[in-house]
């Protein structure tokens, strides 16, 4: 249903307020998009970690964990994919700077209790600006790598739970997902 425009200000429902330019980072005083200045930033060591999870029929799960599918080992090439969407971030999210990345590990596990396969990234760089984006992105196309070698016979599959679950360095220092579990934690390296 469209809102449309009235002559009576009472029976216009309340616009919840925009943000300031200022408040958002990746936008000038005129709100033109803009890639955030870091030169003035220190480096300092950065790690993100990151999860996803596809579900899927018990039949597709089964053959994952049976390597019974043609293009290969579904699992080692979502993993594949995962780090090189990492090291590609910046080609793919248009204002995120370029980072040399020092270490990317993507983690799989199988669920059949739910039918589905998480992922977990882990981004670390020594740099002026964080690597959440790495990791995010990461996890987003490792599980996109496994529903693009599975659709033939399960088009149904679907990913959820994609988010940050934790990120240090930087001036902001350490921030962890507050809904995180205790296994979910892991150690943050300085």
């Amino acid at each position: 249903m469209a809102m449309t425009q009235s002559s009576n200000p009472a029976s216009l429902s309340p616009v919840p307020a925009v943000p300031a330019a200022a408040d958002l980072t990746h936008f000038d005083a005129e709100g033109r998009a803009v890639m955030v200045d870091v030169g003035a930033k220190a480096e300092t060591a950065r790690r993100a970690r990151a999860t996803g999870r596809i579900t899927m029929q018990p039949a597709t799960l089964a053959r994952i964990r049976a390597g019974a599918f043609a293009k290969g080992d579904v699992i080692g090439i979502a993993r594949l994919a995962a780090i090189m969407a990492a090291k590609r971030t910046s080609d793919l999210i248009p204002l995120c700077h370029p980072l040399p990345l020092t270490r990317v590990e993507a983690e799989f596990d199988l669920d059949d209790a739910d039918h589905s396969v998480g992922c977990t990234v882990v981004a670390e760089t020594v740099g002026r600006t964080g690597v959440e984006m790495e990791a995010l992105a990461a996890v987003s196309v490792g599980l996109l790598t496994i529903y693009d070698m599975c659709k033939a016979i399960d088009r149904g599959m679907s990913m959820s739970g994609i988010a940050l679950l934790e990120k240090s360095g930087g001036r902001s220092g350490r921030w962890q997902r507050p809904d995180a579990s205790a296994t979910d934690a892991g150690e943050v390296r300085p």
